[in-house]
């Protein structure tokens, strides 16, 4: 590609950056349609795609990060309330919420696996720090302060040679000289604020061990969705070091740090390879195999919207406007049940709009804060 070429490119994607700022104030449409679409009344975000429509701790700790930048005030405590009633027994002061809610084989509502999701607690626990210091109140605070203490206490553990480091549920990842870990559940910004919140509590010394997780895990540059460990990183027999559909998060989380975060870019040079694959091919691929590089099939539309902020972090503004085009030409109405596509694209696509920033010390920036009234 000529070099001119690339600068028109790169122009485009800047303009359309610009071009697509939020209006602060209009309650993001794109949120109220997944709000009509995934999330009952009673504040249950449903997963269309799968069978019997269930729900997650992720699916809930994502709306209610959604319901905070959008300023939507009476859906947080709608989804909180359906939080703590179903999947935390009443009270997520006293136990971390189960992953996985549905109907059961006896044909019964319920919890249908009482095993914690740790990446899922860090975002309800986040999502409570910054929705009482957004919505100035305090039990919202109090509560995700209590929360983040109970992942210390239950979801963490000190591996030999690495430290303290967050496992991703409360049972079934650790066992004699090994543990399984995923890279993406530890977002770095959702960390640093925690440990903010937490001085002296442990919290600080995750993101020590979290960033080496990050940056061990990708040994030819391309995120893994698991990594094992034993006395170091190894590749993960069971999912064959792939990096997919879990692992797309960790270019999302990356491409969102603040400019000035710690680590930022010593991270955003680990995961280069990434970008220099969709740069070269124009579309992201559906599996990299983490030990060598090597990518097979291509990513779903929601892979793309996940990597506007990387790429436009890495600064390739001819990747991020192909990536824009094909979010264009291949709307998520045709996928009306893809839920993981429809998270990913609130994520990537909200922040690429100017819906929300992160700061250096992880709190959440959305375009509501200043200009808008606070919902009562």
């Amino acid at each position: 590609m000529s070099t001119l070429r690339r600068a028109c490119l790169a122009a485009l994607g800047a303009l359309a950056f610009a071009s697509a700022q939020a209006a602060p104030c209009d309650g993001w449409p794109a949120w109220q349609d997944f709000r009509r679409h995934f999330v009952s009344d009673g504040g249950r975000v449903l997963d269309r795609g799968a069978d019997g429509q269930p729900t997650t701790s992720e699916g809930q700790s994502y709306a209610l990060f959604f319901a905070l930048v959008a300023n939507d005030r009476p859906a947080f405590d709608k989804l909180l309330q359906w939080t703590r009633d179903n999947l935390a027994g009443g009270d997520l002061s006293a136990r971390l919420p189960a992953w996985q809610w549905g109907k059961r084989a006896d044909g019964q509502w319920g919890v249908m696996d009482a095993n914690s999701a740790s990446d899922s607690d860090l975002w309800i626990a986040y999502d409570l720090l910054e929705a009482g210091r957004l919505w100035r109140e305090p039990r919202y605070t109090a509560l995700g302060k209590l929360l983040a203490l109970r992942i210390l206490r239950e979801e963490v553990a000190d591996l030999p040679g690495l430290g303290p480091t967050l496992l991703p549920g409360r049972e079934g990842f650790r066992k004699p000289g090994l543990a399984r870990l995923n890279p993406s559940y530890l977002p770095p910004q959702l960390l640093a604020r925690i440990a903010n919140a937490l001085p002296g509590s442990g919290w600080a010394a995750l993101r020590g061990t979290s960033q080496r997780m990050l940056l061990e895990s990708a040994p030819a540059g391309f995120a893994p969705d698991w990594i094992a460990y034993r006395n170091g990183f190894v590749a993960d027999e069971a999912s064959q070091a792939s990096g997919s559909y879990n692992a797309i998060r960790v270019y999302l989380w990356a491409g969102m740090l603040a400019p000035e975060a710690p680590g930022r870019a010593e991270l955003l040079g680990k995961l280069k390879p990434m970008a220099q694959w969709v740069a070269r091919t124009g579309l992201p691929p559906e599996t990299v195999d983490t030990r060598n590089g090597k990518a097979q099939g291509t990513g779903p539309i929601g892979f793309s919207t996940a990597l506007l902020p990387f790429l436009q972090a890495q600064g390739d503004g001819a990747a991020l406007q192909t990536q824009l085009l094909r979010v264009e030409a291949m709307p998520l109405s045709e996928r009306p049940d893809a839920y993981y596509d429809h998270v990913l694209t609130l994520f990537g696509q909200g922040w690429q709009q100017g819906r929300y920033q992160f700061k250096a010390g992880g709190e959440v920036r959305p375009a509501w804060e200043g200009a808008c009234a606070a919902a009562s």
